[in-house]
């Protein structure tokens, strides 16, 4: 296994709603445990309240990646980009788009609000774990991050 991205571990928070999903990225991942601090929310809303450290995340850390699905309850993937890329202390923090809408149109506005890549979901099982493979040596292999902390973490 090769070292990864020179950290000793990578917060990543993975927000998808649909449970077979969410099951299959954390299966696929796996592989990086050791070096991998996963978290997982099913809403737009936890998402914000995980980021912002409120209840029930008061002492959770800042990810340093996030997968972000587009369509979820309570809050869309698209207002949850916005806020985050509007944060001072989370717009620097990497955002795939990781959906099963292929739409131009959320496409060019995920980008305009700062998204780091867009991926559609593949519909079948053997193509979404080939995809899974594909980012995690990408995101969790070779790219390097950058230092994000919040008035929090550094008390």
């Amino acid at each position: 296994m090769s070292q990864l991205n020179f950290k000793k571990t990578i917060v990543t928070l993975l927000v998808e709603d649909d449970p077979a999903d969410a099951f299959l990225i954390k299966e696929s991942l796996g592989k990086w445990e050791e070096q991998l601090n996963l978290y997982h929310v099913d809403t737009g809303v936890k998402a914000i309240h995980f980021l912002k450290q409120e209840e029930p995340y008061p002492a959770v850390p800042t990810p340093d990646l996030i997968l972000l699905d587009l369509n979820l309850p309570a809050r869309d993937g698209i207002s949850v980009l916005q806020e985050i890329k509007a944060t001072a202390e989370l717009k620097k923090i990497p955002i795939v788009i990781l959906t099963t809408s292929s739409l131009q149109a959320d496409i060019d506005r995920c980008y305009d609000l700062g998204a780091s890549s867009y991926i559609t979901k593949p519909v079948d099982l053997q193509s979404f774990s080939a995809l899974v493979r594909s980012m995690e040596d990408f995101w969790f292999g070779k790219v390097r991050f950058p230092s994000i902390k919040n008035d929090r973490e550094k008390e």
